[in-house]
């Protein structure tokens, strides 16, 4: 098993626990001991795209944890919790409710490189301690502002239901673009994301920014990597192989983790000397990072070219 699934996983559920999940299934179906890793941590409280890695497909866990992701998440204006989400205890409130032009008006500013301090509830380290556990112990945590950056920051249209309630705001009033009105409870954003961004502190600041508080009530990953929801499989689903189900109904190859990098054909020479990890001469390609791949369309590594070298960065025992 040298390869994928992508598990959409549910609310609830924390990444460690959906790791052991693929590691008992892949037991029941009769594969033995799997070497299993994650593509990047997603908050028991969040759903959606998580990466899991099996065998050789390992190796490219770093590179998923780099890698950009894309998040649906509901900001509810009016309450900041402790955690930035709806388990937290309430530490701020606010009676302002935005209007939709004032909040797209400041998603410019939270758009680009941007600076953000990460939530107090969160796996960061803090003296070799993390940041939830000295949270939850009472502890006064501060923490760091750190530069991540936001690819696009939109909103996905305004639910009527979330206009304040006894509200009779025409739809310009929403917006604001008559004046005096507003009235939006809550509105939920995408955003494409650099590795290490806190939906969360994203949330709280813009909130802020319209001088209200908000927290985050739903948080959805719908792309991490190269991987999204159109290749994520349902708990149930990844139950089922373990019963018996088609393994083709459930497993992406490795090379899936790798369509954002250009293949190299690689010839039996290339292909024998980069599994032996050696230098390979005379290589006519441009610069840059490939995957190496042998007559058999099986990858052999990812390999850096350089000026007519190749140098193995990763290779795969396939």
């Amino acid at each position: 098993m040298n390869g994928w699934i992508i598990l959409d996983k549910p609310v609830g559920l924390g990444s460690t626990q959906a790791v052991g999940a693929v590691k008992r299934v892949c037991r029941e179906a009769g594969l033995g001991k799997v070497k299993v890793g994650h593509g990047g941590t997603l908050d028991p409280l969040a759903s959606g795209v998580l990466p899991i890695a099996l065998g050789e497909a390992t190796k490219l866990c770093g590179r998923m944890l780099d890698a950009s992701k894309i998040y649906d998440f509901t900001v509810q204006f009016g309450t900041e919790t402790a955690g930035l989400d709806a388990e937290g205890d309430v530490v701020a409130t606010s009676d302002v409710r935005p209007t939709l032009a004032a909040i797209e008006a400041v998603l410019p500013r939270f758009t680009g490189p941007i600076e953000q301090v990460p939530p107090a509830y969160s796996a960061i380290k803090i003296d070799g301690e993390r940041a939830y556990d000295l949270a939850r112990k009472g502890e006064a945590v501060e923490m760091k502002a750190r530069g991540v950056t936001v690819y696009s920051l939109r909103h996905a249209g305004l639910d009527p239901a979330s206009i304040a309630a006894g509200a009779e705001w025409t739809p310009d009033q929403v917006r604001g673009d008559e004046g005096g009105g507003g009235g939006i409870e809550s509105l939920t954003l995408t955003a494409h994301v650099s590795k290490g961004t806190y939906i969360r502190s994203l949330a709280r600041d813009i909130a802020r920014a319209v001088g209200s508080v908000g927290h985050v009530t739903m948080l959805r990953r719908t792309k991490a990597g190269p991987f999204t929801l159109d290749q994520a499989i349902s708990l149930d689903k990844l139950n089922a192989f373990g019963q018996g189900a088609a393994q083709s109904e459930i497993f992406l190859p490795l090379e899936a983790g790798l369509v954002d990098i250009p293949a190299l054909d690689l010839s039996p020479e290339a292909a024998g000397a980069i599994r032996q990890g050696r230098v390979w001469t005379g290589e006519s390609t441009q610069d840059g990072l490939y995957w190496g791949r042998d007559s058999q369309k099986r990858p052999v590594a990812l390999v850096e070219a350089l000026a007519g070298t190749l140098k193995v960065v990763r290779g795969f025992n396939l």
